[in-house]
């Protein structure tokens, strides 16, 4: 039961994410806001709703390991096992805004979080408000940068969604939230069972099952950006997936249930696992040809995230 609990939990999570994205959308739509906008914004925010109810519910039944580890693994899956396969299908081309801008903002978010969870163990109400504020700092930072400059990727927007019916809008943020509550409900329930019954912490099933359905999206939507060409999209969604999973779902997750670290794996090893693989996106970047992700670069990040799999089950 625990494994259908968790693959049904899954679907619901895909299909609610689904749902809520197309709602969002077209109530943004509704209110006069620029594509560009909610490329940047609502788009992005709905995306990360399958990771953001999986770590409250997790963090309202007492199991923040599974917060903690939901976002983490996220994290590492989202360039270890989501970008390894995007450059494997397809070499991905980098542009200046990825090293300029967007990587060293996650790589400050990423770092910050292992300072909030070394120095108090948890991340309380007012440190999840000061992740949230920096959220908007950025979001600010990204929207004035994307207007001066032309050719930033921002994510896909479905312009036929303008002429929505208000019922219909209604009627998919409601499937959109009965199927994410529901879907988290389950998937949290299975994942517990599921780690009590193998003998392993329900920290090694979220940084590793939980984290992988919850990055499903983003895989799709890197996938299928690839075959179309569109490279840059591909690597600016995941990067700004990383640095929503941090700021915005344990930032709004943490300011209604503050987050306890559990286990000290998520801080002496998931999470450098978390910056090591963010960081050498650099060094990938530019060595030995720059500005690409070619294939054999793919199969390294692929290979770390199995190495990283691998090490969390058998310790």
């Amino acid at each position: 039961m625990s494994i259908i609990f968790i693959l049904l939990g899954l679907v619901l999570l895909v299909v609610g994410g689904e749902f809520l994205v197309r709602s969002s959308v077209a109530l943004s739509f509704k209110l006069n806001l620029s594509k560009m906008v909610i490329g940047l914004t609502v788009v992005s925010f709905a995306t990360s709703a399958p990771e953001l109810l999986v770590s409250l519910q997790a963090a309202l039944d007492g199991f923040s390991d599974i917060s903690l580890g939901n976002v983490i693994g996220s994290n590492i899956a989202n360039i270890g096992l989501v970008l390894g396969i995007t450059a494997i299908i397809t070499p991905l081309a980098i542009d200046r805004d990825f090293y300029s801008f967007n990587w060293p903002v996650m790589m400050i978010f990423s770092i910050a979080l292992y300072f909030l969870l070394k120095s108090g163990g948890n991340i309380s109400r007012l440190e999840g408000f000061c992740l949230l504020i920096a959220l908007v700092i950025y979001l600010i930072a990204l929207i004035t940068r994307s207007r001066k400059r032309t050719g930033i990727a921002i994510e896909e927007v479905d312009e036929s969604l303008k002429a929505v019916s208000n019922f219909k809008m209604i009627l998919w943020l409601i499937i959109g939230g009965v199927s994410l509550w529901g879907g988290s409900e389950l998937l949290v329930e299975g994942a517990v069972d599921l780690a009590t019954t193998m003998g392993i912490s329900e920290r090694v099933i979220s940084v590793t099952m939980i984290s992988v359905g919850t990055s499903i999206p983003e895989l799709a939507a890197s996938v299928i950006a690839a075959l179309r060409k569109e490279k840059a999209l591909s690597l600016g969604n995941l990067i700004g997936s990383n640095i929503f999973n941090i700021a915005s779902v344990l930032g709004l997750t943490a300011l209604i249930q503050p987050i306890y670290l559990k286990s000290e794996a998520i801080l002496n090893n998931d999470i450098f696992w978390m910056i090591g693989v963010a960081f050498v996106l650099i060094p990938l970047a530019f060595l030995p040809k720059k500005f690409q992700l070619g294939r054999y670069k793919g199969v390294i990040l692929f290979v770390s995230y199995s190495i990283f799999v691998s090490i969390a089950f058998l310790g």
